[in-house]
């Protein structure tokens, strides 16, 4: 057998149509089942075998997918999923992706169409912030990526020279709140800045960068001989949801000429609800953005974003000219720039399909009610802690996270509270540590989420606290 399609499809074609047919009745009636179980030891030890040498019939392999993996997945499509950050996909996602792997498009560059949808993708991200719509940028696995390429695209811009010098001993340094995600950190990190030349800035009580310290450590730091050239500001904090004075970080990022980045992995989409979008306001004015389609996007795994005003020296930054990937006026190897001109990957799959349909499908106006019914239903959970004297909320409630813990707890008690709470199937929201308390935390992400969801979680912790 030369290839490696079947010589009769019929089967394959039954088969797909009955995988189909489950994969739309577990969405129908998600909810009804646990939010997550634990792996027992005879299904992880199904993973554990040699290299098969012979081949499996496909109804083989999806009896094994049906009772090995189905059940132990990781619950964020559940509406009881409030752990992390972490969207929900949706009906047209799945058939997004079905698609996709259809073609088995490479969109590192070239020219064929699926480069123009992720090039529309990318412009409605820049209408939907308010950046320019002729902003560059590419679709990457995620935040922690689109961070990282936020903070090269800045670097370079500052010093050309990096790409082919390196840092050598130019003492850059960047500012973000010691509540930003750990991603920016790590990005310093990699870039070869070292972790140390991100300063972290005071926040102030409703958990948001403190702008004049953040002004005060910049004088400090150019009198110490050090270049600073990056401020990122963060549109929904990891912990607690909290946005960041954008307007302001702005202005100081214009004053001091430095690059302004934004990591708005979930948070940009409060841009799409009228009701929250002045939070944001100053988001317009980032240099380069992150952000997570993935997220309150509700696009299936993987879609992360990076967006940047200058094509010029976002392309400076990471275009490449090797002979192998000539460009030409016409044929395939046309369409220049390409998305491998703005970021680390050559191979690349064609995340944009999923992102194009999702916002096309349903539009901004129906997302951005979502992201609204998210972020009531993040109130509603508020108000029955804050109405409950055996609860303690933790945090202020800035979009759709809810940090919370019960009064007479200590942080062993929360810990195991939450395991149970997980094994329960009831609700899986996760940890945190709030002025060094460990506390829990919602994150209202999922669409399907409701107030009976708050409803049955609360429930549910005051059978397993005995309270």
């Amino acid at each position: 057998m030369s290839g490696l399609d079947p010589k009769d499809w019929t089967a394959l074609r039954a088969l797909s149509h009955r995988m189909l047919d489950d994969v739309f009745d577990r969405a129908e009636h998600m909810g009804e089942g646990p939010v997550w179980q634990p792996m027992p030891q005879e299904a992880r030890d199904a993973f554990r075998h040699d290299l098969p040498q012979e081949g499996e019939a496909a109804e083989v392999l999806y009896s094994r997918f049906l009772g090995q993996i189905r059940p132990y997945s990781n619950g964020n499509t559940h509406p009881g999923f409030m752990g992390w950050v972490q969207g929900a996909g949706t009906p047209i996602g799945i058939l997004a992706e079905l698609l996709a792997a259809s073609l088995n498009d490479n969109c590192g560059g070239r020219d064929h169409a699926a480069i123009e949808v992720e090039r529309q993708v990318i412009r409605w991200a820049a209408e939907m912030v308010g950046m320019p719509v002729d902003s560059s940028g590419c679709l990457v696995t995620g935040s922690s990526l689109a961070n990282f390429i936020g903070i090269i695209t800045a670097s370079r811009a500052t010093d050309p020279g990096l790409r082919a010098g390196g840092v050598g001993h130019r003492k850059l340094v960047g500012y973000a709140a010691e509540t930003a995600h750990g991603c920016v950190s790590r990005a310093f990190d990699l870039a070869g800045l070292g972790s140390d030349a991100l300063r972290l800035i005071p926040v102030d009580e409703l958990c948001r960068m403190d702008s004049a310290a953040l002004a005060a450590r910049i004088q400090q730091d150019r009198q110490a001989g050090y270049a600073p050239f990056i401020i990122v500001g963060t549109a929904g904090s990891v912990d607690c949801g909290a946005v960041d004075p954008l307007d302001e970080l702005a202005a100081i990022a214009r004053a001091e000429k430095c690059w302004f980045h934004v990591d708005g992995a979930f948070g940009a989409f409060a841009r799409l609800s009228p009701e929250h979008a002045i939070m944001l306001d100053g988001i317009e004015q980032a240099d380069s953005l992150a952000l997570d389609f993935h997220k309150w996007g509700q696009a299936p795994y993987d879609a992360g974003c990076v967006l940047v005003r200058d094509r010029a020296l976002h392309a400076q930054a990471f275009a490449q000219s090797l002979s192998y990937l000539t460009r030409a006026d016409r044929g395939l190897a046309a369409n220049a720039p390409w998305p491998c001109d703005f970021g680390p990957d050559l191979s690349r799959g064609f995340r944009a399909l999923k992102v194009w349909m999702t916002i096309a499908h349903y539009g901004a106006r129906r997302l951005g009610e979502m992201v609204a019914e998210c972020c009531a239903v993040a109130r509603y959970l508020a108000e029955r802690v804050e109405a409950d004297a055996r609860y303690l909320l933790m945090a202020p409630v800035a979009l759709n996270i809810v940090c919370f813990t019960l009064a007479d707890r200590d942080d062993k008690a929360i810990d195991e509270l939450v395991k149970d709470l997980h094994e329960s199937g009831v609700a899986a929201p996760s940890t945190t540590r709030i002025e060094g308390r460990l506390v829990i935390r919602a994150a209202i992400v999922n669409h399907r989420t409701t107030r009976k969801t708050i409803d049955a979680m609360l429930s549910k912790i005051e059978v397993l606290a005995g309270v």
